[in-house]
């Protein structure tokens, strides 16, 4: 079992993880903390070049998760 990205920070998160894998007879697998990093930067970067080609949204746009960049 894995747990990637920036999730894998939280510390309960794995603790929860690895209590959950044991009892499952699971290994459970996750970065050191250095490597988890999310990628709030990359959105605000691809924000920020969208703003200044003009580009802006309503207030009333809804998330879509797995929407690819530039969709």
């Amino acid at each position: 079992m894995r747990l990637p990205g920036g999730v894998s920070a939280n510390l309960y998160l794995r603790k929860r993880m690895k209590e959950i894998g044991e009892e499952h007879n699971l290994n459970v697998y996750y970065p050191e903390m250095s490597l988890c990093t999310d990628n709030a930067a990359m959105i605000a970067a691809a924000g920020y070049y969208n703003y200044l080609n003009g580009e802006s949204a309503s207030l009333d746009l809804n998330a879509v998760p797995n929407l690819k960049i530039g969709e």
